[in-house]
């Protein structure tokens, strides 16, 4: 039993005219007559009789009636309320100032395969349903969806020579406490100081000393040379932020549990 089964019950109940009925459907009467007789079949009972103009009803037909007026009508608002979310599936999503180019770009191609019909909102900074950042970004009450391990490097200035770098430090960033043993004894009198890697970067394009940033960072600085970072592992980890209770919005809903099971294979 469908909706287009109940759609013909409901016409020719109130129609009490198979022509009628046919017509406010836009079918044939022989369709509209099949219809309702795989109808009876499903049911396993008689909803009309054939009069001379028209036809009766049954009292199988009766108690139907409601019941089916009920249903197409919770399915009809099912429909209207996923064409709307269709429409209308828009997600603001915040996006920390470190974040690589590449990656935005990788990010919003996998939501607009997740989520039909989405109006993404990229916005800068700690804002909207959900903030693309680093693991060390996340809050305490966040939730994170892990999407890509980024490496550092060192990034030097192309004409830089054989000896050993000038190092630019970033106090202030969650990574420069792990950096400490691999800058040594050259952290105390460091070329430079940034506020934020991107910074950092700039400076190294200046020419007035070399950094360890992730590598997608380096990678779309000009005027840089990149080299690997010998004798430590260090890698951040980029994802997708979010409360929980933002998971009531069905876009990000549905952009999480695809960002999940992409994770998963």
């Amino acid at each position: 039993m469908d909706s287009r089964q109940l759609n013909a019950f409901i016409a020719v109940f109130e129609e009490r005219n198979i022509t009628a009925a046919a017509q406010r459907l836009h079918l044939s009467q022989p369709a509209l007559s099949g219809t309702i007789k795989a109808l009876e079949g499903v049911l396993g009972t008689q909803l009309f009789e054939r009069q001379a103009r028209g036809v009766s009803v049954t009292d199988a037909a009766r108690i139907l009636y409601p019941q089916a007026r009920r249903l197409v009508a919770q399915t009809e608002s099912m429909a209207r309320q996923f064409r709307q979310d269709a429409r209308l599936a828009q997600l603001r999503i915040g996006v920390e100032g470190e974040i690589a180019g590449a990656h935005v770009r990788a990010f919003v191609a996998q939501a607009r395969q997740a989520v039909p019909n989405l109006m993404l909102l990229l916005l800068e900074g700690c804002v909207g349903d959900a903030r693309l950042a680093t693991e060390d970004e996340r809050c305490e009450d966040e939730l994170f969806v892990p999407l890509w391990d980024d490496p550092y490097a060192i990034a030097m200035p192309l004409d830089a020579g054989t000896a050993a770098p000038a190092w630019i430090v970033c106090p202030d960033h969650p990574s420069h406490q792990r950096l400490l043993p691999y800058y040594g004894a050259a952290a105390n009198a460091p070329a430079g100081q940034a506020g934020s890697l991107r910074l950092a970067l700039e400076l190294v394009a200046a020419g007035v000393g070399a950094c360890v940033a992730p590598h997608s960072l380096i990678a779309q600085q000009a005027d840089v040379a990149i080299h690997d970072l010998d004798g430590l592992a260090l890698s951040r980890r980029i994802g997708l932020c979010y409360a929980a209770q933002a998971l009531d919005k069905p876009a990000l809903a549905l952009l999480t549990e695809h960002l999940r099971e992409a994770g998963q294979g």
